[in-house]
């Protein structure tokens, strides 16, 4: 603040005028020798300033109180420039004061003190008392004493015990600009006075007397010195609460006591009902007495901030005893009347609580040795109380209402508790219009969990009463808008709540009428998240969604579950909006059964019997993988998913699996438990399967995979059969579940062996495969169990296999036996290839074996899925690699035995042609009813796939050319193999096309591997147009024109026709 501020206005220069005109009246002395008893003569002018500067010309209250700060840090600053050593011409440069300063005479503490007094400036006095530091403070504070205690009046005693007072109430709020100010100016005038100046060979020392003084004991002899000048029974009670309170706040409390907020309420009721029965309250500022109210209350309550250096416990005692003892004598502390005052009042409340203080053992322990003077006291304080016989005035509740209501709309500090009450008891103190428009007013008040929670109570409670049921409806939008304000953890700390409470939130004990119209702002609510479904709205749709969540959360999430699997792509949205909304998810603990799992329930009674697409069980899918994720943090920051993997598998898998599914829920339900097993398992130490029945849903997985052997059946009716596609999610779940389920069997063998025995027994009336895959379950318990003929074509240790005898495995059916285990996994494929025993040397062996093996694959292929024919290719090549496989190739697609190298391309062609045996085995007269239509065109498919990787492989032996290679390099070549990679394409496009014309039904899928095949010949004639000569294509498309017409499907026909016409 510079010091035009200081000097901008005439009002300092009324103040200047003042001053003079007194300075001359007190002629020929000074000002600054002014003493006491000359102020009413020589300070009117003084006085006659401030109040023409503070007059009716401020009409704002805080005005005119600035005013008055800023006079009295003026004067006060004038006397303190007494003492400042400073040079002249560096103050006038530094100081923001000093204009104004130097336009005023010299003065000195007693204009001070005076001026304080006369102007009733004593709350505006301690508050830049205490700006100055603490030794400082309590010099000035004495000096001020010594002033009222010499030829003290009535007016100085009120002076003294309202200084006390507001000393023990401290500062109000934070340090304003002009406390700022006067702080600095203490700070500077305070350093430079001790500081060395040319006048002064002698640095200033503190005087020990005041290092050892305290305000407390300052006040204390100030008391003793002027109790005699008391002398009306309203002076000596306000004189006595004083020492009362500062005994109760700075030897006798320990730590702040928080009155509940009723009894807060009533005494600020009555000191207000006080205020106006006993003064004019015509242009008094209410919100200022009720905040002058609560801070006197407080501060008879709070410790104070540093315990008194200067006086003992018991020197205090002994003042407080013999003051009393003076007034008792002089009949001081008898009430005059039976109406108590205000100072009477307060008396009693600080008798009461320094007398139950003074009764606690900790205190009377703490004063051993002095109990005589502690029993005077409590005697002494008794006695006084008995005095005070008279009842503490209660206020009426409309006046407890009506403070209260003054309180919220102006948010006054130091009532916590009030909001809570305002929204529950005193509701019914108001009429409800009132009520309603002061929450209105006043939203940012209750925005709180515990106060919405409250409001709910409140509201329910109006709602079941014969209350209007428009003010309910308003006082609903209210409750709703305060949730909108909350802060997103806030928001799911209510909806949890209310969630616990009733699944329909506030609806579920509104009347009828109340809820009209909600399912209009439930349809905009998500209309508008389906029009905006973008991230950078994310957190505007999750605020819509909490809204209608907050009203009925059961309607919202079923909205939620219909959206995310009708609405394409919609899924991942609503996904993303629940997870930030784990107030409405079901706590752990609390809902066992699936049926109390509200999303559960949504999802079962919304879309899980309606699913009508397959678009529509993948969204559902999809939105339930994304549930399952442990995206959510919960309350003690650990990662929760928002539907655990458990309640997906209690409610959408195991009922449905345990009974008699249908082909399709079985395949949606097999997707479902194959998603919620890759979830991450929560930091428990045992898996969230392990709760879930384990043992049992691996027994109905098992049994539903020993069905897979009649997936090519004719079902009869009621019977479901288990398709292909469903037996390669069988395989994958049962893996992954006998994986975590032989894990915690493994750590825990002791807790499980029961159960693992119990399956174990369950499965033994299985197929043998069935057993076999579930080697990871069993672990070390039980070894690997095999057709006994297996073991006749292998060399196996026998403390891990052993042999089963089995009626439908006979006599040479170790090869089928063999083949079969090879497919069920990659671990059983690398040990059976490892100890097969087959002696090359001997060719009747390996002819024989190269037989069985052909028979071998026609039996099993059928009901191989995509896994189990990958693994049995895998076994093909590397039979063929060590030539353990005999499969001699034979030309008959050739007219004419071409002169080319084919030796690189053995293995594909014979893989081919050891194929197409198998197909000429399985589609012969005597295997041509073992398939369905269904079964045929799955083994086509499966011969399109080998038929792909042949093609594949063939093809990568032979580098195209890039674009940056010249014609010269292509050339050169075209000479290393693609003529032999024609041929091999050639034979392929045969064999394919011989397959397909075989199998019943001519599947699609060999029709297309066949134009693959074209397009792959096509590309190498482009890239080396050496390879063929115009003859050789032209009987090559003569010849492919013959094999293609062999085709009854005349669209097929047509357009293998066109493209070979194209090569």
């Amino acid at each position: 603040m510079d010091q035009e501020s200081w000097l901008s206005c005439e009002k300092t220069a009324v103040l200047q005028g003042g001053f003079l005109l007194a300075n001359q009246i007190c002629q020929p002395e000074p000002l600054s020798s002014l003493k006491k008893e000359d102020w009413e003569q020589i300070g009117r002018p003084i006085i006659n300033a401030v109040k023409e500067i503070c007059g009716n010309s401020l009409e704002n209250s805080k005005d005119r109180l600035y005013w008055k700060k800023k006079i009295l840090c003026i004067v006060w600053s004038k006397v303190l420039e007494m003492r400042d050593s400073e040079d002249i011409d560096i103050r006038w440069k530094n100081d923001p004061l000093f204009a104004v300063q130097n336009s005023l005479p010299e003065i000195n503490h007693t204009v001070l003190f005076e001026l304080v007094k006369s102007m009733s400036f004593s709350s505006i006095y301690v508050e830049l008392l205490l700006c100055f530091q603490p030794f400082e403070r309590c010099k000035e504070l004495e000096l001020m004493v010594n002033h009222v205690t010499g030829n003290s009046t009535e007016e100085d005693v009120k002076l003294l015990l309202e200084v006390w007072w507001e000393l023990l109430k401290g500062r109000r709020g934070n340090p304003d600009t002009l406390d700022q100010v006067f702080t600095a100016q203490c700070s500077h005038l305070m350093t430079s006075a001790t500081e060395p100046s040319p006048l002064a060979s002698k640095r200033f020392k503190p005087d020990p007397e005041f290092t050892s003084m305290c305000m407390v004991n300052i006040l204390f002899e100030g008391l003793r010195k002027i109790k005699e000048c008391m002398t009306s029974p309203d002076i000596c009670y306000h004189a006595l609460s004083n020492c009362l309170d500062t005994l109760y706040t700075n030897y006798l409390l320990s730590g702040a006591t928080d009155l509940p907020i009723e009894m807060k309420l009533q005494h600020v009721s009555r000191t207000v009902n006080l205020k106006k029965k006993n003064e004019s309250m015509n242009g008094c500022d209410l919100v200022e007495v009720i905040r002058e109210a609560e801070r006197d209350l407080t501060a008879a309550l709070t410790p104070a901030e540093t315990k008194p250096c200067g006086m003992t416990f018991i020197q205090a005692m002994q003042v407080t005893l013999e003051t009393i003892c003076s007034w008792d004598v002089m009949g001081l502390l008898k009430m005059p009347t039976n109406d108590p005052s205000p100072m009477a009042i307060r008396l009693k409340e600080s008798l009461c609580r320094v007398l139950a203080s003074l009764e606690q053992p900790s205190h009377a322990k703490d004063l051993v040795g002095n109990g005589q003077t502690l029993n005077n006291l409590r005697v002494s304080l008794k006695g006084v109380l008995a005095t005070l016989s008279f009842t503490l005035p209660e206020s009426y509740v409309s006046e407890l209402a009506n403070i209260s209501m003054i309180i919220i709309d102006n948010n006054l500090k130091g009532f916590q508790g009030l909001p809570k009450l305002f929204a529950s008891k005193l509701s019914q103190d108001f009429s409800v219009v009132e009520w309603i428009k002061c929450l209105e007013r006043n939203k940012s008040v209750f925005r709180t969990k515990d106060l919405v929670m409250t409001l709910i109570s409140t509201f329910i409670a109006k709602c079941q009463s014969d209350a209007d049921m428009q003010h309910c409806k308003q006082l609903k939008d209210v409750i709703v808008d305060i949730f909108c304000q909350l802060s997103l953890p806030e928001k799911n700390a209510t909806l949890s709540q209310i969630l616990s409470i009733s699944r329909k939130g506030l609806h579920g004990f509104l009347p009828s009428s109340l809820t009209v119209g909600f399912t209009d702002e439930l349809n905009l609510s998500f209309n508008s998240i389906i029009q905006s479904n973008t991230n950078s709205t994310l957190d505007a749709a999750v605020s819509a969604v909490a809204q209608v969540a907050f009203q009925n959360p059961e309607a919202a999430l079923r909205r939620c579950c219909h959206m995310a699997v009708v609405n394409l792509k919609t899924h991942t949205l609503i996904a993303k909006i629940l997870q930030q909304l784990p107030g409405l998810m079901s706590s752990p603990g609390i809902h066992k059964n699936t049926t109390d799992n509200l999303l559960c329930r949504c999802l079962q009674e919304t879309v899980w019997s309606k699913l009508s697409s397959t678009q529509e069980e993948n969204q559902f899918l999809q939105f339930l993988t994304e549930m399952m994720k442990c995206n959510v943090t919960g309350s003690s920051g650990e990662m929760q998913s928002f539907l655990p993997p458990e309640e997906v598998l209690r409610a959408f898998v195991q009922p449905h699996l345990f009974s008699a599914p249908s082909s399709c829920n079985l395949e949606l339900c097999l997707r479902l438990l194959q998603s919620a097993l890759t979830q991450d398992s929560k930091n428990d130490s045992i898996h969230w399967v392990m709760s879930c029945s384990p043992f049992p849903l691996i027994y109905c997985l098992a049994q539903l995979l020993n069905e897979c052997c009649r997936c090519w059946e004719q079902p009869v009716e009621g019977d479901t059969l288990v398709s292909m596609e469903s037996k390669e999610l069988l395989l994958s779940v049962l893996h992954k579940l006998g994986t975590i389920v032989g894990e915690e069997v493994a750590n825990a063998p002791d807790v499980w062996s029961r159960a693992l025995f119990w399956l174990y027994s369950k499965v033994e009336d299985l197929d043998w495969t069935v057993r076999f895959c579930l080697k990871a379950v069993w672990g070390d318990h039980f070894k690997y169990e095999v057709p006994s003929s297996l073991l006749a074509v292998c060399e196996l240790p026998e403390h891990e296999w052993s042999g089963l005898q089995l009626a439908q495995y006979g006599q040479g059916t170790g090869l089928l036996a063999w083949l079969e285990c090879c497919t069920l996994s990659d671990h059983a494929y690398e040990t059976l290839m490892e100890s097969l025993s087959l002696n090359l040397l001997k060719p009747d062996d390996v002819n024989m074996f190269s037989k069985g093996l052909l028979v071998a694959v026609s039996q099993i292929l059928p009901w191989c899925t995509a896994g189990e024919w990958e693994r049995l290719l895998k076994v093909l090549q590397e039979l063929l690699r060590t030539s353990k496989l005999y499969v001699p190739y034979s030309l008959e697609y050739v007219d004419f035995l071409p002169l080319l190298d084919l030796r690189p391309f053995s293995s594909e062609l014979r893989l081919s042609v050891f194929l197409l045996r198998i197909f000429q085995l399985l589609c012969s007269s005597s295997c041509s009813d073992w398939l369905s239509p269904q079964g045929w065109a799955h083994t086509g498919r499966l011969y399109a796939t080998a038929m792909r990787g042949i093609i594949n492989t063939v093809s990568e032996k032979l580098s195209l050319p890039s674009i940056t290679e010249s014609p010269t390099s292509s050339e050169d070549k075209s000479g290393l193999c693609s003529q032999e990679v024609l041929f091999v394409l050639s034979q392929l496009f045969c064999h394919v096309l011989h397959v397909q014309v075989m199998i019943p039904g001519q599947p699609e899928s060999l029709f297309l591997c066949a134009l693959e095949i074209l397009t792959h010949y096509e590309t190498v004639l482009s890239s080396y147009p050496d390879s063929c000569t115009a003859l050789q294509g032209l009987n090559t498309r003569h010849f492919f024109t013959t094999i293609a017409d062999n085709l009854q499907c005349a669209d097929m026909k047509a357009v293998l026709h066109q493209k070979i016409a194209q090569l």
